[in-house]
């Protein structure tokens, strides 16, 4: 019995272990800016028995974000209906930027695309989305099509981890992994709640893309040849915390679940989880240059900062992408991503991301 527990558990370690290339990512948001001190004054009209907690604006540690739609649209009331139809609408165009400059930017064509994940937690479409798209881009009908909903902001990593699976299990396929999260449509001016003030605070839309490939063993020695690579992926899931994080589902949209209690879990339930996570990858905290963590906010980068003990400035994407496009949800950690492959980093660099359930998800990335 114990040859074989020792057997299921190196072939548990050995699972989380991948080479898979990002070949490109992608990234984009929609046309209307706000700057952070105007929707403070708009969170003022639609919140005036909150206005007390004012200073939670000038403490997100954002500037600016992006929303589909003007403000004059979350101040009216919006059923299913409404939202769904806006939500499809700018959702697809965003999606279709992305992808065709993602896989652009990888030297592909559509049809060069064998696998498409598609992810989103703001908003629904049956068909879904990835089947609407399909109808816009010229991809092959043989496609590989896996759509994703419900992991909220930790998908951006978790939909990297599926997609680079996806590659590695098939060497020489192209994975497109797209991701849209429309934040700002999930706003609902009858809903007095204090989540709902936060969440006007914090949250902005956004869309990305990146392509995945398995690495090819012929390039290593290939100068010039080298795009980063994801080398692990895992998650942890805390049970019973369906109450830290998630949408209820109202009869006009849906109702945002954010706990207080979010930084707490994290000081007390995240280094074993992801300690557990390097050790069953054989790395260790100390070895990574950059950390690349979905900036929920600042006070959740400032909670992961001091639990793990690392210095702001090996944080310092996560801080800029906060700070120029808030929130994003799914996205955001794309975003930061991008931002890491653009600066040149080098070295081993950990992505993290958490999101309803409650989870954590980890990708460990060489550049």
């Amino acid at each position: 019995m114990q040859e074989r527990l020792a057997s299921l558990e190196a072939r548990h370690e050995v699972g989380s272990r991948l080479d898979v290339e990002i070949l490109s990512v992608a990234t984009a948001n929609p046309p209307h800016k706000v700057d952070q001190r105007e929707a403070l004054e708009r969170a003022k009209a639609v919140f005036p028995h909150l206005v007390r907690m004012e200073s939670l604006y000038a403490n997100t540690g954002i500037e600016t974000r992006y929303s589909c739609e003007p403000f004059e649209w979350y101040q009216q009331p919006h059923g299913w209906e409404d939202r769904t139809r806006t939500f499809q609408h700018h959702a697809l165009a965003l999606l279709e930027s992305v992808a065709t400059e993602a896989v652009a930017s990888a030297g592909l064509s559509l049809r060069d695309i064998d696998s498409l994940v598609v992810n989103t937690v703001t908003g629904l479409a049956i068909p879904s989305l990835d089947a609407m798209l399909m109808n816009r881009l010229g991809f092959r009908e043989s496609i590989e099509r896996l759509p994703m909903f419900g992991l909220g902001c930790g998908a951006g990593v978790a939909g990297l981890a599926r997609a680079a699976r996806l590659a590695q299990a098939a060497p020489g396929t192209n994975v497109l992994f797209l991701t849209v999260d429309l934040c700002s449509l999930c706003a609902r001016p009858n809903d007095p709640s204090m989540a709902m003030f936060v969440c006007a605070a914090l949250f902005g839309d956004g869309a990305a893309g990146a392509v995945l490939r398995a690495a090819d063993p012929r390039d290593a020695s290939v100068p010039g040849r080298r795009p980063p690579r994801i080398r692990a992926t895992g998650e942890h899931f805390w049970r019973d915390t369906e109450r830290i994080m998630g949408w209820d589902v109202k009869e006009d949209g849906f109702g945002v679940v954010l706990s207080p209690e979010l930084p707490a879990l994290l000081r007390r339930e995240l280094r074993p989880a992801l300690d557990a996570f390097l050790a069953r990858s054989d790395l260790d905290l100390e070895s990574f240059e950059g950390f690349l963590f979905h900036p929920g906010g600042r006070k959740i980068l400032e909670t992961v900062e001091q639990t793990l003990g690392i210095e702001r400035d090996r944080f310092a994407h996560s801080w800029s992408v906060l700070r120029d496009y808030g929130n994003m949800s799914s996205v955001t950690v794309l975003f930061v991503l991008r931002r890491a492959i653009e600066a040149h980093c080098k070295g081993p660099h950990l992505l993290a991301a958490f999101g309803p359930g409650f989870s954590a998800y980890f990708a460990a990335a060489e550049f």
